[in-house]
């Protein structure tokens, strides 16, 4: 199979280094002064009168997408339009969004390689999913369907577009709704060329350009690149970084910009890749990412978590027990003096209200902020454990062997035989997401793997310390997420993204 060149994009900051991967979650802009002084130019000159054009445009758009489907109803738009409607609509649709990227400063759309028909690839793929900006990709593809999230249709005009588009909705949410998009893309690619082709950014999240994300599985695709070779990124809307409102602004106050699309060859599957779509799906982002320049990674969003593999375990690239940590000090407490009394092996439902008098919080927003990290039964309670094991993991005074057998003692079941407590998988996969963040499912996982050693289905204290303190990759994870030497970032060694490749050293402990 034929590949790609490599990407000509100008990296706006050094590349990381071998040794440790590239963050796709984080994007930095750094400006020097003179850039700075171009940017509040152009951004009081140009960037008002192109935003306000552009809007104008964007709302000139919905009465071609509204007529499109006035008046159809949901058995008629389940097929494929044709006639006067897709003539007029289609076209005036396509003008007006190129109008309106121009209007942006998208002066160049540059092609490259050719777009296969779609009785060729059906399935569409483009990568990498860096920004809002992408959808540019569409014009050069005669605006293919999309696959898009469902809670868009209620965004004004977008929502319109999208039922312009006879887009393929998903909620990420559902997993009923996943399965049924996988049989609608399927059902539209073997129509026989009947539908349009689908597109879609099969990384469902956006990064910044250095890595690609973990690709969803997929059908046979033709896959298309998007590069924005400019000499500053102000494009790109990560994770953690510039807002919606800056990368307009910024954008929009550069002279030109400047977006490549290369076709790649069609990738056809081969009998393997057809019987694991798994496989065949990290195969196309492998083909991608070399064309591209950059790696191919683990990283994916589960939901709306940021997680990294880090050897067989997935854990979240910033626990949400560090924001807990932060709203508690800024409260002014210290987790060390809060008598927390939760009785091991034994659950007890509190309230918020409760919660509060146990932690002797009075501010509502902190109450309310604090409680909403524990996960709630159906009665929006929560289990007294889970905020004894967090406020532990939070004092400093606490060493992680102490820490680990708390976790053990308060999670650990009775067995009528064997041993007489073990901790299972649910409190397993508890303790992993409460301090790590680790999705449960990859949890349970892991824990089914530990305990295939042994003869119980549970592990022992000592078995759960071996996974959390001795073991050469685990252990290092948790005194590095549990006792972080410094808020951990894309290139500091306390970093997911550096334990993912094995290089963490266990960072010294120090006080608040």
């Amino acid at each position: 199979m034929s590949q790609g060149s490599p990407g000509d994009c100008v990296p706006l900051e050094p590349t990381s280094g071998p040794s440790t991967p590239p963050n796709p979650f984080v994007h930095e802009l750094h400006l020097s002064r003179l850039q700075r002084i171009k940017f509040c130019l152009l951004g009081a000159l140009l960037a008002p009168i192109r935003v306000l054009l552009a809007f104008i445009v964007l709302f000139l758009l919905w009465p071609f997408a509204w007529l499109q489907v006035a008046g159809l109803s949901e058995e008629q738009l389940q097929e494929p339009l044709t006639g006067w409607r897709k003539t007029v609509c289609h076209n005036g649709v396509l003008g007006l969004s190129r109008l309106l990227f121009f209007l942006l400063g998208f002066l160049r759309i540059r092609v490259r390689g050719q777009r296969a028909s779609r009785l060729q690839a059906p399935v569409l793929v483009a990568a990498p999913h860096s920004t809002f900006f992408d959808p540019i990709v569409l014009l050069p593809c005669d605006l293919p369907k999309v696959v898009s999230r469902a809670e868009n249709l209620s965004v004004p005009v977008i929502g319109a577009l999208l039922r312009f588009n006879q887009a393929i909705l998903v909620s990420r949410h559902d997993p009923a709704s996943r399965r049924r998009v996988v049989e609608e893309v399927r059902r539209r690619a073997t129509s026989g060329g009947k539908w349009p082709q689908v597109l879609f950014f099969p990384e469902g999240t956006c990064s910044n350009k250095k890595a690609l994300l973990k690709f969803k599985p997929g059908v046979p695709v033709q896959p298309i690149l998007i590069r924005y070779p400019n000499s500053l990124d102000t494009t790109s809307w990560a994770w953690r970084g510039p807002g919606v409102l800056k990368v307009l602004w910024l954008t929009a106050s550069q002279p030109c910009s400047i977006v490549d699309v290369e076709f790649l060859p069609v990738y056809h599957p081969s009998p393997e890749e057809s019987r694991d779509p798994t496989l065949y799906a990290n195969n196309v982002q492998r083909v991608m990412a070399q064309a591209l320049g950059i790696p191919a990674t683990e990283c994916e969003f589960v939901g709306s978590l940021p997680v990294i593999v880090v050897g067989r375990l997935k854990v979240a690239f910033e626990p949400q027990l560090w924001e807990l940590g932060k709203v508690l000090r800024k409260a002014g407490l210290s987790p060390g003096y809060v008598d927390t009394g939760a009785e091991p092996g034994r659950s007890r439902m509190i309230n918020q209200d409760e919660f509060a008098r146990q932690l002797q919080l009075s501010d509502p927003q902190t109450v309310a902020g604090a409680f909403s990290y524990f996960q709630k039964d159906a009665n929006g309670l929560v289990d007294f454990r889970d905020v004894a094991l967090a406020l532990a993991a939070l004092d400093r005074g606490t060493g992680l062997e102490e820490l680990t057998r708390l976790a053990f003692e308060l999670f650990a079941e009775e067995q009528a035989a064997g041993p007489s407590r073990l901790l299972c998988s649910d409190g397993f996969s508890t303790i992993l997401h409460l301090l790590l963040g680790s999705p449960r499912p990859a949890a349970e996982t892991l824990h089914a793997e530990l305990c295939q050693a042994g003869p119980h289905q549970g592990l022992s204290l000592c078995q759960f310390q071996d996974f959390s303190l001795r073991d050469p990759l685990h252990g290092k994870l948790f005194s590095t997420y549990l006792r972080p030497s410094q808020t951990p970032n894309a290139s500091s060694p306390g970093s997911c993204t550096a334990l993912a490749n094995g290089t963490v050293h266990s960072p010294k402990q120090k006080g608040d």
